[in-house]
């Protein structure tokens, strides 16, 4: 592998060509509905049915995953409570536990410009924070989600990591505090967010998954924020030695499936090339959704980068065929090497129902293992 040093990526070698995987999170199983509802992870687990039932949903998504083929795991991110927006804990479970947030759901801070247009709804359901003090570290507790994880997964595990300090800081009302705009905030957060990856590297895990899509705010708040977002992303990652493999999630959004339309307008090709110099091994990209519409993108990803395509529909209960999937990694090896190409969901899968889960990942390992054989491998 190597990755940030700038030697061409491969994958690394526990992992075939090709290699298959997810964006971090999966449907609940049916039987599993604790809920966190704001608490320290370790303050929850005094109670044993709460403590075992955790682990026991964990070892299920993972069996999912492993039954499926997959090549690297995610805990499936049991700790997102049930929220709005389907993946709404995707945002409170930093929110609930940082220092420095009020506790209150409010309205998302840029609703009244997205009346009418198809991003209301995803705002409404996203909703805004209160910033009440000075941002202070909380109990998130990464590096002990991750251990109980990778300890019932055979294959590896990635850590996800989001939604991330760029994305955060634009939910924010500033009503007291030092911190008064987004700019200070990310900055903040970043720091808390790269304290908490350092206790994951600690921890052994080698996959780093940041999901961030502060990405597209510059095209709705101008020229200048791509720097100021590439500044938050490299700081994050900065102090992961190149033994860990790092990648960067950013989606076309998905709340309930709904795409954010406005936020996303122009799709990658107006903002990825962008980002091609950050400190980062590889982006998870959102291609099936639109049928692989923006992978010409891909052309320009320079050779110490890799991509996770998204080959599988999130937003759809069709489970597609295999034959499907590897058309889609096809469209992706047009334009990229297969030794920098890996093949994921396009997003996260909470709001599914498990079995249609289950039979997207058995379609992406199958789509994969086609094409794979044309390659020879």
């Amino acid at each position: 592998m190597s990755g940030r040093g700038g030697a061409t990526l491969s994958p690394p070698e526990s992992l075939p060509l090709l290699p298959t995987t997810m964006v971090g999170s999966y449907p609940r199983p049916r039987w599993f509905t604790h809920q966190l509802a704001g608490k320290d992870l370790l303050e929850a687990f005094k109670l044993i049915g709460h403590r075992e039932a955790y682990e026991d949903a964990t070892r299920v998504v993972i069996d999912d995953q492993q039954g499926a083929g997959l090549d690297l795991l995610t805990d499936g991110q049991m700790w997102f409570d049930d929220y709005a927006m389907g993946i709404g804990s995707f945002l409170w479970y930093w929110f609930e536990r940082i220092g420095g947030f009020g506790k209150e759901k409010l309205a998302h801070p840029a609703i009244g410009h997205a009346k009418g247009t198809t991003d209301e709804f995803g705002l409404d359901q996203a909703g805004g924070v209160a910033v009440i003090g000075p941002i202070e570290p909380g109990p998130l507790r990464l590096a002990e989600l991750f251990t109980l994880a990778q300890r019932n997964a055979r294959q590896p595990v990635k850590a996800c990591v989001g939604a991330g300090p760029i994305q955060l800081s634009t939910l924010a009302h500033f009503q007291d505090g030092p911190i008064t705009d987004r700019y200070e905030l990310s900055r903040a957060l970043a720091q808390i967010f790269k304290t908490e990856i350092a206790d994951l590297v600690k921890a052994g895990c080698r996959y780093i998954q940041l999901e961030d899509l502060g990405a597209w705010i510059p095209n709705l708040s101008g020229e200048r924020d791509f720097a100021w977002v590439a500044e938050i992303v490299d700081e994050v990652l900065s102090d992961v030695p190149d033994s860990v493999h790092t990648s960067w999630h950013f989606c076309l959004g998905n709340a309930w499936g709904n795409q954010m339309k406005g936020m996303t307008r122009g799709g990658y090709g107006a903002v990825l090339d962008r980002y091609f110099s950050v400190n980062v091994d590889q982006y998870v990209l959102d291609f099936a959704c639109r049928e692989m519409a923006d992978v010409a993108v891909l052309k320009g990803l320079p050779g110490d980068k890799s991509v996770a395509a998204g080959v599988i529909d999130v937003r759809t209960l069709e489970i597609e065929a295999p034959e499907q999937v590897a058309e889609r990694a096809r469209k992706v090896l047009e334009v990229v090497d297969p030794a920098r190409v890996w093949l994921t969901t396009d997003c996260g899968m909470k709001q599914l129902p498990r079995e249609v889960a289950v039979g997207k990942l058995q379609a992406l390992v199958a789509g994969a293992q086609i094409v794979r054989a044309e390659l020879g491998t």
